[in-house]
């Protein structure tokens, strides 16, 4: 293990940075050990990392120190932030900043950060299309990330920016999956219109993340766009139905509907939607299946998906 380059990894306990992790450790061929930040290294899902094989250190994206130590030896980090859980982009703007700092200090070699279109590129905030929220942003999850893309480049650390898509586990664990209406069918309910959305299995992101960390030097200074799949709601609903033995249909109410529909982020989550409506030509174009399965050859199509993690949907 001595002669193993260590790969940092922040969020190991979440989506991408726990698929990053898991794939590290059942790459048996692989140059990499994987080392797991989390602020809980006595949680259950710490020690089930561990238990993989993952070296489990204690870092605080809010504590810089912190993550100086846990890159300290590093040749490569992962560097994701978690809008969702604090609703503050600011937060996550300074996360970034200790990040690109701390990776800059301990002189990682090749840092992958997970980012998002800074959607005022495309959106000022005089455009009334959709409402500026916080003040500042037009869909606050992606700006941040956007913004801080600028924070690593200017850090000089060696950069890869992965740009991820819609995770088809939000269908599980973000309630985003088929409701059932007043009339007892089930409806998958999307303002996307009849657009296509660049999916990909949450687990696959981190498979990509290993393809990247073994091709190298050469990703350095790249921005890398990741989906399974590019799908219609239409088409989401009826690999759905496919899948679960019954009737989905595709519901597709405008944003502003589900901009009012109440619960917390949905009118960021109904910009977000927008923006992906209206540029989706750039943002499918960004994230190619292709270039997803060239870095992790067991890139997971939903079709796949649906079939190992169907199970798993709530049915409302």
């Amino acid at each position: 293990m001595a002669d193993k380059k260590i790969i940092a990894v922040v969020g190991a306990t979440g989506a991408q940075g726990g698929g990053l992790i898991r794939a590290i450790v059942a790459d048996k061929g692989v140059e990499f050990m994987a080392r797991a930040l989390t602020r809980k290294v006595n949680s259950d899902k710490a020690k089930a990392l561990a238990k993989l094989g993952a070296q489990v250190v204690a870092a605080d994206l809010d504590d810089p120190e912190s993550l100086r130590r846990a890159f300290d030896g590093a040749y490569g980090a992962f560097c994701v932030t978690n809008f969702w859980e604090y609703f503050s982009p600011e937060k996550e703007l300074a996360q970034a900043k200790n990040l690109a700092q701390a990776a800059k200090q301990a002189n990682v070699q090749h840092v992958i950060w997970s980012t998002l279109e800074d959607t005022r590129r495309w959106v000022p905030l005089s455009d009334n299309r959709m409402p500026t929220l916080m003040g500042k942003y037009k869909v606050p999850h992606f700006d941040a990330k956007g913004e801080a893309d600028k924070v690593f480049v200017d850090s000089g650390v060696p950069t890869t920016f992965l740009l991820t898509s819609f995770y088809w586990d939000n269908f599980i664990f973000f309630g985003m999956g088929p409701k059932k209406g007043q009339d007892g069918k089930l409806a998958l309910t999307m303002p996307m219109g009849d657009k296509k959305l660049p999916g990909i299995a949450a687990e696959d992101i981190g498979k990509c993340a290993l393809g990247i960390f073994k091709k190298g030097r050469e990703c350095i200074g790249k921005t890398i766009g990741i989906a399974g799949e590019h799908l219609t709601g239409a088409q989401m609903a009826a690999a759905l139905t496919k899948a679960l033995g019954q009737a989905v249909r595709y519901n597709a109410v405008p944003p502003e509907a589900y901009r009012g529909f109440g619960f917390p982020g949905a009118e960021d989550l109904g910009n977000m939607f927008q923006f992906k409506c209206d540029f989706n030509e750039v943002f499918c174009g960004a994230r190619r299946p292709e270039v997803a399965r060239a870095l992790n050859a067991a890139l997971q199509t939903f079709e796949s998906w649906l079939a190992q993690n169907k199970s798993r949907i709530p049915l409302e």
